[in-house]
């Protein structure tokens, strides 16, 4: 349903955390954001982790059941009066990246955001749900050809 796009991404942020290093993403090298997924019931849910940054910094995109998520999270408390102490969070452009499959409905996506948490509710398509096959009898079939 649900397939990661870039295994390597995973690697760059290993390597970050290991040097301490939190270079701040581009839009041609964006920083990768964590995320959760899951079934419940009839739909996949996918939270992204986001905070600090605002509503308007939030691009969603669905191309070829391609879901693109970007954001960016834009320094705070900047200026020529300001010197700054420490800078652990890291800034610049995130994006991420999943293949849907066909058996998401990709017309009816819904997106909320709170608390830095950006939440996509993503439908099974209606193909996809489970269903009963009526099984016919020989009385069933004669009744029909009659």
């Amino acid at each position: 349903m649900l397939m990661r796009t870039d295994p390597f991404r995973d690697l760059d942020r290993i390597a970050a955390q290991l040097l301490g290093t939190t270079a701040a993403g581009t839009w041609t090298r964006p920083n990768p954001m964590p995320l959760d997924a899951w079934r419940s019931g009839d739909e996949f849910v996918v939270c992204f982790d986001l905070p600090g940054v605002s509503l308007d910094a939030i691009d969603i995109d669905i191309e070829r059941n391609v879901l693109t998520v970007k954001a960016e999270r834009r320094p705070t408390g900047s200026g020529d009066d300001v010197e700054v102490q420490v800078s652990e969070r890291p800034l610049g452009v995130f994006s991420r990246q999943l293949f849907l499959g066909d058996t998401l409905d990709t017309e009816h996506i819904k997106a909320d955001y709170d608390a830095g948490v950006l939440t996509l509710r993503i439908p099974v398509a209606e193909k996809a749900k489970p269903r009963k096959i009526q099984i016919a009898t020989a009385d069933d079939r004669q009744a029909i050809n009659a």
